[in-house]
């Protein structure tokens, strides 16, 4: 029983397995072939039990195709993050479309700085431009007012154009008489719809259908008319006795006809000589001679995608060769639904040019033969969505474009315009403003010099006004330097830097400093500086004097050999006296001066005195040699005994300084003589 049961739930798994790349399958042939809504609850379905890079990455694409941009995003996102070393730029810009679409314009650059960055500097150079340039664009706010006109429905409706009274556009088949519909976005084949250009605003169900003659079980679209209206050219999907014609890949693409109004019928439908059934030609548009036939085709040799291209049309009917507009109108991208108007200006849609996310509408003006580079036309015409089939009447500024953006009435809607304000673009400037003024006084200061720098070179120059002020006009996002003297003050700078808000001032003023004033303030401030250094020294002499006051008392608290007598600290030794008339020290008297080395050790920083005296008999000046020899001699001692020479002094007083005073040599004994001839050491420093 349960090798039954295993073998059974084998079998389940094996078969649900089969069945999901079967889903896989399937999807893949309907994304092919561009059936994106057949093969989107496919790829959903497979997902759900496992992971393909390559379903993922169609998912993602069938979503963006149908214009379901949250969804594309989310999917994109999720292949960046999970399989970014599988992507290449096409998915980042993709992505960076859904999330333009999503007002997320921000995150949308940041995106494609940061890929640019590693894998591509020179397109992040171009990216910046680009962005700087959408920046002026959307700078000039709402060129156009426009108004959805009453006949959209949830279905698509584009390619509106007012011929007299009566306005056409393209539209799915208001009835399914044929049982199919268009695979890639799930709606009914197009047909040419017509309506009073009064009675647009009352709804779709004044709209009645255009020729049973052009309107075909296939798609037709994108309607233009001869100046006398015998002639009409549009978009019909190639076919063969009214059956789609495909290509190697099983694609269907679309061809321009032609038909003539004769009788008050349309007839001699013909596809147009350099049609092809391996490429499409599509949106015709007609210049205000109708000698030239302006279109958009994929066909080879372009610069990509799809480009617009031109054919002359001759007086005998027939047509010249196709000519490509060339790289200043055409990109590697999409450029689609030209038109031209009466005043030779040249617009079409495109997502290969700077734009505002998917196909936005641009202009560019025909002089002498020459296209001028095409401009974005702006807000609110432009979104993050696709916006298309653009047309403007140059005599009344009112026409129609397509779009579908959100807040329609659901796919592409149809908008009525009027141009309100000219295309006059200009880059981003700010100001740089102040008032210069003396530092102290705050007087304003005219006739003040001011050099604006900008990359340590001079970009504008100014002189202040009778009101001390100056203004300069710079560009955004730029770093300045401001530099400001006058005659008899001091020069003064500061660094300003403009961001991408328009318009905005930006305040350098500056406070220069009189030299006369700088020099008195210098002085005072030297003198200052003096007294307090004085005051300092003074501070630090009475700070010196009690801490060494503080040490006196406690090395003499410490060593009870040391004493203050009168004005004198004294090392008290045992008496240390010297033969009569001699210099040389006694045995006995080392041993005296032993304990003052000893105590100097002790205190390495200790400065002593050796004064040594003489008794009164002989002469005083004798006397007083004798006792400088005494001094050196035991100056020389310490000295031998390891003691710096700059920390021992050595003076003779002579007879000066008697212990005992004795009025005549005979006055005193012999040992009150040999008292007075004695060594004394003082204490100079301890610390």
């Amino acid at each position: 029983m349960k090798k039954a049961i295993t073998f059974l739930f084998t079998l389940f798994i094996t078969f649900l397995s089969q069945a999901q790349h079967k889903d896989l399958e399937r999807a893949n042939k309907y994304f092919k072939r561009t059936f994106y809504t057949q093969a989107i609850p496919l790829y959903e379905k497979f997902l759900k039990n496992e992971q393909s890079i390559e379903a993922i990455k169609n998912l993602a694409d069938s979503y963006y195709y149908t214009s379901n941009m949250n969804k594309a995003s989310k999917n994109y996102k999720y292949l960046l993050k999970k399989y970014k070393k599988y992507v290449d730029e096409s998915y980042y810009l993709k992505y960076a479309n859904t999330l333009k679409a999503l007002n997320k314009h921000k995150e949308a650059n940041n995106i494609l700085r940061m890929f640019y960055k590693i894998n591509n500097p020179e397109k992040l150079v171009a990216l910046e431009k680009e962005i700087e340039y959408l920046e002026n664009i959307a700078a000039l706010g709402d060129r156009f007012t426009i108004k959805s006109l009453g006949i959209n429905t949830p279905e698509s409706e584009f390619g509106a154009i007012q011929e007299g009274n009566t306005v056409f556009f393209s539209a799915p088949r208001k009835e399914n008489m044929y049982g199919k519909k268009f695979g890639w976005n799930g709606q009914q084949y197009l047909d040419i719809y017509e309506v009073s250009a009064d009675k647009i605003h009352l709804g779709d169900s004044v709209t009645i259908p255009f020729s049973e003659k052009i309107n075909t079980k296939l798609h037709e679209s994108n309607i233009v008319f001869t100046k006398n209206g015998k002639t009409a050219y549009f978009t019909r999907n190639s076919s063969v006795k009214g059956k789609r014609k495909t290509d190697g890949k099983k694609i269907t693409h679309v061809q321009l006809f032609k038909s003539d109004f004769i009788d008050g019928e349309w007839k001699n439908i013909t596809s147009l000589p350099f049609n092809s059934n391996e490429y499409s030609t599509e949106h015709p548009a007609l210049s205000s001679d109708d000698k030239t036939l302006y279109f958009a085709s994929d066909m080879p040799n372009g610069f990509g995608s799809f480009d617009i291209y031109k054919i002359a049309i001759l007086e005998d009917g027939s047509f010249g060769e196709p000519e490509n507009l060339g790289e200043t109108i055409n990109t590697p991208k999409k450029e689609q639904f030209p038109f031209i108007s009466k005043n030779n200006k040249l617009y079409f849609s495109s997502n290969g040019h700077p734009n505002f996310g998917s196909l936005d509408v641009f202009v560019s003006t025909l002089t002498n033969g020459v296209f001028s580079k095409p401009d974005n036309v702006g807000f609110p015409v432009n979104s993050g969505y696709d916006d298309f089939s653009f047309n403007i009447n140059s005599d009344t500024n009112e026409g129609f474009f397509a779009s579908n953006r959100l807040g329609g009435e659901g796919s592409d809607d149809i908008y009525k315009i009027k141009e309100e304000k000219p295309l006059v673009i200009e880059a981003c400037k700010q100001f740089i403003s102040g008032v210069i003024t003396d530092v102290d006084t705050e007087e304003i200061l005219s006739n003040a010099t001011i050099v604006l720098t900008k990359n340590g070179e001079i970009a504008q120059k100014a002189t202040t006004d009778n009101k001390g002020k100056f203004s300069f006009t710079v560009t955004c996002k730029s770093s300045y330097k401001v530099t400001a003297s006058k005659t008899g003050y001091t020069t003064e700078q500061t660094i300003v830097k403009t961001d991408t808000k328009r318009n905005k001032n930006n305040d350098a003023s500056l406070a220069l400093k009189s030299l006369k004033v700088l020099e008195m303030e210098k002085a005072i401030a030297i003198q200052l500086l003096q007294e307090k250094e004085q005051k300092i020294k003074a501070e630090n002499l009475v700070k010196l004097q009690l801490k060494k006051k503080e040490r006196i008392k406690e090395v003499i608290d410490k060593e009870k050999d040391i004493v203050k007598l009168k004005d004198k600290i004294i090392y008290k030794t045992d008496e240390i006296n010297f033969d009569y008339n001699l210099w040389y020290l006694r045995r006995d008297t080392k041993r005296a001066i032993d304990k003052v080395i000893a105590l100097m050790k002790k205190y390495p920083d200790m400065v002593i005195e050796i004064g040594t005296h003489t008794d009164i008999r002989g002469k005083n000046k004798y006397n007083l040699k004798l006792s400088q020899k005494r001094a050196t001699s035991v100056r020389m001692y310490f000295m031998d005994n390891g003691i710096e020479p700059d920390r021992i002094s050595a003076t003779g007083y002579g007879e000066s300084q008697p212990l005992i005073k004795c009025a005549t040599e005979e006055a005193c004994s012999e040992e009150q003589h040999e008292l007075n001839r004695r060594c004394e050491f003082v204490i100079k420093k301890i610390y």
